[in-house]
């Protein structure tokens, strides 16, 4: 069976390092960027099955990398990440009322719930 891949994009390096060795332990294939455009340059259509998103970076937030990638690849799904409870309880009820509010991941969010988290999104078992 093929590996599940996932696109990690947090300007956080450590919390791209721990998403990146917490996944890959569980199976996944994990790409991290700490830059969004870089990884809005980078990004492959019909890659990736899943991508995680800070929402809070410089350059690009993780809403505008979001429009952006779903233009290239529509069926990628994407999550949000964030530490700022404002930011995701706004976000969640304003701008993107429309996405399933367990699209919206709060950090630090434990190891087990994240793989959970995605698994659930993914519709696997």
């Amino acid at each position: 069976m093929e590996k599940i891949k996932i696109l990690v994009v947090d300007d956080e390096p450590d919390l791209t390092f721990a998403c990146n060795t917490i996944l890959e332990l569980e199976g996944f294939r994990v790409d991290t960027f700490n830059d969004p455009l870089l990884a809005l340059s980078s990004f492959k259509p019909n890659y990736y099955d899943m991508a995680l998103f800070d929402i809070k970076m410089p350059k690009m937030d993780g809403f505008d990398l979001h429009n952006e990638i779903k233009k290239i690849d529509k069926k990628i799904k994407i999550c949000f990440l964030t530490a700022s409870e404002e930011y995701y309880e706004h976000f969640r009820k304003a701008e993107f009322i429309k996405l399933d509010k367990d699209l919206f991941m709060q950090k630090p969010i434990e190891n087990k719930e994240l793989v959970k988290r995605i698994m659930k999104i993914l519709n696997t078992k």
